[in-house]
């Protein structure tokens, strides 16, 4: 009887010596591990991309990103020794022309988009209801996966001759004594314009899904009370409705830019692949930084000394710092906007 006593007053102590020792982690714990693996994720590319483009970052200086030269040099000389580096005769990296055909494509994709995507949006929350709704949601989705190189190849395949015989001609000579940037000559079919019209139908799936998720979500009360002081349906949707949404809209856009920005396969089918060139009107044909990477690789290797393949890591170092800085501006607008309002 004693004995029995003695063991149940000491379980009770086991079991507190027990939970003060053991640990077990907590959900919090577990999703700011998870919420951490994106940003360690891109801090180690960054680390590997500047650790791996250092040994070309002495040779060219800040003229790297002002130049729109770039000659890998003679492949069949002796390389020769430049600030302590190995690298070919005649060679010099320069990629002002990507950094512009980059940055151009991609805000003229996003303009091209954002009008479509918005009524588009629209029009799917606030007109159709039911079955028609659920498909052409549906289809907008789909869309958005669709792998780039189809839109490169129906791109390459359909609308570069349509665009050439059909609209480009138009532009030139009706728009372009207007506006000297649509002046031609208007080339081939291939260039600026046309890659930011493909990308532009590429980016318009992304914004819309986001900014028709918005929609959905606004009260129905606002809606009503919109209609309640007299604005029409559509007038409701347009400055009640949309104007609330406009931080979706914001962040949506932002998404559609960064994409525009790192498209690859898309761009490198209709772009024309200029080299050492800088677009002088719409129709010109260029040379994106994702694109040139691709399109340049297989000559890189060719290099013996392996300095072209660490000018290509410098072009990847830039583009990242570029989508990253976009991003990073995004989200410092919206604070801005958030705590103004």
């Amino acid at each position: 009887m004693s004995a029995d006593l003695e063991l149940t007053a000491a379980a009770p102590a086991a079991g507190g010596l027990r939970r003060s020792f053991s640990w077990r982690p907590r959900f919090g714990h577990l999703l700011a591990l998870l919420a951490a693996v994106p940003v360690l994720a891109l801090l180690a590319l960054f680390i590997f991309l500047v650790l791996y483009a250092k040994p070309a970052m002495p040779i060219d200086g800040w003229h790297f990103l002002v130049r729109d030269t770039w000659n890998l040099g003679n492949l069949y000389a002796d390389p020769v020794t430049v600030h302590g580096q190995q690298m070919l005769p005649g060679a010099s990296y320069g990629i002002l022309f990507l950094i512009v055909g980059t940055l151009a494509s991609a805000a003229l994709a996003v303009v091209f988009a954002l009008p479509l995507a918005v009524l588009s949006a629209l029009l799917l929350a606030e007109l159709l209801k039911g079955i028609p709704a659920f498909l052409a949601s549906t289809l907008i989705e789909l869309l958005a996966a669709v792998p780039s190189v189809v839109y490169g190849l129906w791109g390459y395949v359909f609308l570069i001759p349509f665009l050439d015989h059909h609209l480009y001609g138009f532009l030139e000579h009706r728009v372009g004594p207007w506006l000297p940037f649509f002046a031609g000559p208007r080339g081939s079919g291939y260039g600026l314009l046309t890659s930011a019209i493909v990308l532009a139908i590429m980016v318009v799936p992304l914004i819309t899904a986001t900014l028709r998720d918005g929609l959905a979500a606004t009260p129905r009360e606002l809606r009503e009370a919109g209609r309640a002081l007299g604005a029409t349906g559509f007038e409701s949707a347009w400055r009640v409705v949309l104007r609330g949404q406009r931080p979706v809209l914001f962040g949506a856009t932002i998404l559609a830019l960064g994409r525009a920005l790192g498209e690859t396969m898309a761009v490198l089918m209709v772009s024309g692949n200029a080299l050492n060139y800088l677009p002088h009107n719409i129709y010109a044909p260029i040379s994106t930084m994702a694109a040139f990477i691709v399109s340049q690789l297989d000559s890189a290797l060719q290099d013996p000394t392996g300095m072209a393949l660490r000018a290509l890591a410098e072009i990847a170092l830039v583009l990242l710092i570029i989508t990253v800085a976009v991003n990073l501006a995004a989200r410092l607008l919206l604070q801005f906007y958030g705590r103004r309002k």
